[in-house]
């Protein structure tokens, strides 16, 4: 089955909360286009061949590919040449070659922008919205990325912290985080109408010895 009809089909299992939308397929992905949707995430279980091409790439000291073009051969060539043990990145390689031309076809859109690491620690450890239309990140290894439910977060708070801003997350307990594989596409407030609304999230706390291979794919509008 092509892109196309992987993003088109109803997705399986789904769920629709107050602005997010969760599902077992691509089709999840394509509810972000609903204005009332602010995350949209396909929650998956990796297969044995995939885990095991992502344990042999992080079997390596942090390592980063920073990439933009057309996500063909061009992107294959670049993430083997990139990866610490490219003699068993393949599965690694079709999967983040899937997910690129996903966002291609999503956005309607040639190229895409891509940024792989291999991380020791939390890259963006304070709650924030990005200043963006959308972004697809999927964590491979290690813990997933954090978000906030709309309830749960007080918008005034964020930026740099200052004498009297109050705190970000009004309830702790709502902290929502994403499962290793779960790919999702966060609204930001780039997004024409979402100004006000972009999803509020954080990288997560990483434990000593600990590493994280983080992916994440901007359409090139």
């Amino acid at each position: 089955m092509g892109i196309q009809a992987l993003l088109s089909a109803d997705p399986a299992a789904s769920h629709v909360g107050a602005h997010w939308a969760t599902g077992l397929d691509l089709g999840v992905l394509a509810e972000v286009f609903d204005e009332a949707i602010t995350i949209a995430i396909m929650q998956r279980e990796l297969a044995p061949q995939l885990l095991a091409s992502i344990a042999a790439q992080c079997a390596a000291q942090p390592w980063e590919l920073a990439w933009r073009g057309v996500p063909d051969s061009a992107l294959e060539q670049a993430l083997t040449r990139s990866m610490p043990a490219p003699q068993h990145a393949g599965e690694l390689i079709a999967d983040v070659r899937l997910l690129a031309e996903a966002v291609a076809c999503l956005f309607d859109v040639d190229a895409v922008g891509i940024r792989m690491r291999l991380l020791a620690g939390a890259m963006c450890p304070r709650f924030h919205c990005d200043n963006l239309p959308v972004r697809l990140v999927t964590t491979y290894s290690g813990p997933g990325s954090e978000w906030l439910p709309e309830q749960a977060l007080e918008r005034a708070g964020l930026g740099n912290p200052e004498p009297g801003k109050p705190e970000v997350v009004r309830d702790a307990g709502a902290i929502r985080r994403l499962t290793e594989g779960d790919v999702c596409l966060l609204k930001g407030s780039g997004w024409v109408g979402n100004e006000e609304r972009g999803i509020v999230h954080r990288s997560p706390a990483v434990a000593a010895g600990q590493q994280r291979l983080l992916l994440t794919i901007d359409p090139e509008f």
